[in-house]
């Protein structure tokens, strides 16, 4: 488990435990829910279409072996039953503002009973953009609820009344590997409630997530030249286990993360100008776009004109010396100094 995700949840439990905490505990767990959406947004930003209804882990055991809009529909479709129907009483999220029909959603469970291909097919009929804002909704409003709740709240029993109202809103599947959930719901209190579906169960999932988009990076790269367009080697960057680089459709760089648009526009700009990267430009030394308007812009651009005068695999082969000395943070500090310095340090390594 994330260890960041992990103490943080693991606090939050801590203090909800007490009275005198409890506001506090609270506090946490709308924090770490946003930080674990913030995953959520950064893969569906960034990542094509095809990629949510992927499955390089099929055959697997475990939640790293379902999609990646399989996995945002099941979390927050439980989220949602158990927030609305079992603890509000009132009208699931789905069931408002025509979300079913906007998410394109054949099914209104939580896809528990799904198995193999039929994850696929059912994926692959989701609109994911509007499954992600029915997503955000439904935290939105578990937020707000969670918000309202006091402390007394805590130890709040579930009966046969609200079992028979989670079985007959037909929003889990009567399939064994489904039906559990209601009587797992009942048997909690609402701190139960709370430590799993509204906490825990979003960190097994979304860390299951990463490791999906990780994998669909790593099978995109195969065969991809490693040199990304402003000049930086995928293959030395830290981002290098997840990332697909910018010349695949699975580019998860930390400045295209980081562009409203999802786009990076040192690779918006070659691609339009026809260009294999930067290094071919006139206007390089003068650039600001995207990356050579950041902190390590001398970096960058060093490298970028080492591959004017030397080439590509030489780039490669004067960073394979570098990252056996230094890590890529401090590569990045001691190139960025300045630009001729830079290029200079790189040529000392050829």
């Amino acid at each position: 488990m994330n260890k960041d995700w992990a103490e943080k949840n693991k606090r939050m439990q801590s203090l909800i435990g007490k009275e005198v905490s409890y506001r506090e505990g609270i506090d946490v767990l709308v924090d770490l829910r946003k930080d674990l959406f913030g995953q959520i947004t950064s893969i569906v930003n960034t990542y094509p279409t095809e990629a949510f209804y992927q499955m390089p882990f099929a055959g697997d055991e475990g939640y790293h072996s379902k999609t990646l809009v399989y996995s945002m529909w099941h979390v927050f479709r439980i989220e949602d039953i158990a927030a609305h129907t079992l603890i509000a009483q009132d009208s699931q999220v789905l069931f408002t503002d025509s979300w079913l029909e906007k998410t394109k959603s054949p099914i209104i469970t939580t896809g528990n009973e799904l198995k193999g291909a039929e994850i696929t097919h059912f994926s692959e009929q989701l609109n994911v953009k509007a499954v992600y804002e029915y997503c955000r909704t439904v935290m939105n409003s578990t937020n707000a609820m969670l918000q309202k709740l006091e402390y007394r709240d805590l130890k709040r029993k579930y009966t046969d009344t609200d079992r028979e109202r989670l079985i007959n809103s037909c929003c889990v599947s009567r399939d064994e590997d489904a039906y559990w959930l209601i009587d797992y719901w009942c048997g909690k209190d609402l701190r139960g409630l709370i430590r799993m579906p509204f906490s825990r169960h979003w960190i097994m999932h979304i860390e299951a997530m990463c490791r999906i988009k990780n994998k669909l990076c790593q099978n995109a790269r195969k065969g991809v030249d490693p040199i990304a367009y402003c000049g930086l080697s995928c293959n030395h960057c830290f981002l290098k286990d997840w990332c697909g680089g910018c010349r695949t459709a699975y580019n998860t760089c930390s400045y295209v993360t980081c562009s409203p648009d999802g786009k990076c526009p040192n690779a918006s700009c070659c691609k339009g100008k026809g260009m294999d990267g930067c290094w071919e430009c006139q206007e390089l030394n003068n650039c600001q776009k995207g990356f050579y308007s950041t902190e390590n812009v001398n970096a960058i651009k060093a490298m970028a004109l080492f591959i004017r005068k030397y080439g590509k695999k030489e780039l490669a082969a004067v960073l394979n010396k570098l990252h056996q000395q230094f890590e890529f943070r401090k590569i990045q500090e001691i190139l960025g100094e300045d630009l001729e310095k830079g290029l200079a340090i790189l040529e000392q390594n050829t």
